[in-house]
């Protein structure tokens, strides 16, 4: 299946110190790539990974699932941390989701953690109607490109595909229930206008994992590609500062 011009995975090998980069539902590395690419000009080594299904046709999407996502992500941590003496894990939407899981299986492996508006729940009603739906209606409107900046758009799919978005959903309980195994430090950075993520997803992870370094930043010129927005060389400037705090804390104990 061809890649949309654009979605291609991003990747740059620098210090020991590495930044995975995984992005949100229906998107691709493009909403990550400025990030991606501030973190390599900051000298770290970085891998921001297509995920299966991602970048192509969302009817190609509709063919996998949370476990194909997962799995590239998981690959991708377990090969920096071959690389890298510190491995940190970032995402947006989604990909907060996913960071979140790694997190909970590699517990002190994750030297820290980078969330964009994560999504571990909605409050949308008709998403209980998705198990039977998902049959009669095998995508809905898209939810991508949520950007506040004029004249930006995320390169994201037309159609939300409706059988892996269910996937989505009853992944998130796995994920939900182990938040308390989430011990590493955590910058979480939210968008106070986001129209995809509720601001109870964020609250969630916050009260329920057990990190004792949590810093959250709110984002009051974004709305949910906050990658792409306006507050985007916040996230970038915030990220970097995080980074370097927690490597050399670790360097020098």
């Amino acid at each position: 299946m061809p890649v949309l011009p654009g979605a291609e995975p991003y990747a740059h090998d620098g210090s020991d110190v590495g930044v995975l980069l995984i992005h949100g539902f229906s998107g691709n590395p493009h909403s990550l790539r400025p990030w991606g690419e501030h973190l390599a000009e900051a000298g770290f080594t970085v891998r921001v990974p297509r995920l299966p299904g991602h970048g192509t046709t969302w009817q190609e999407m509709n063919r996998t699932r949370w476990q194909d996502w997962y799995a590239v992500a998981d690959r991708e941590f377990r090969e920096l941390r071959e690389r890298c003496s510190h491995v940190f894990v970032g995402g947006l939407s989604m990909g907060g989701s996913l960071a979140l899981a790694i997190a909970e299986e590699h517990g002190p492996r994750v030297s820290g953690l980078v969330l964009v508006n994560p999504a571990v729940k909605f409050n949308d009603w008709r998403l209980r109607l998705i198990p039977v739906l998902k049959y009669v209606m095998p995508s809905a409107a898209p939810i991508g490109s949520d950007i506040k900046k004029p004249g930006v758009t995320e390169l994201a799919y037309e159609r939300a595909a409706v059988h892996a978005a269910h996937s989505q959903f009853v992944a998130w309980r796995t994920v939900v229930r182990d938040l308390p195994e989430v011990t590493q430090p955590v910058l979480l950075l939210r968008s106070t206008e986001d129209h995809v993520v509720p601001a109870a997803s964020s609250e969630l992870i916050l009260s329920q994992i057990s990190s004792q370094d949590v810093t959250e930043i709110l984002l009051h010129e974004s709305y949910h590609v906050a990658t792409l927005d306006n507050d985007a060389p916040r996230i970038f400037e915030e990220s970097v500062a995080f980074i370097e705090r927690l490597s050399s804390e670790r360097l020098s104990s």
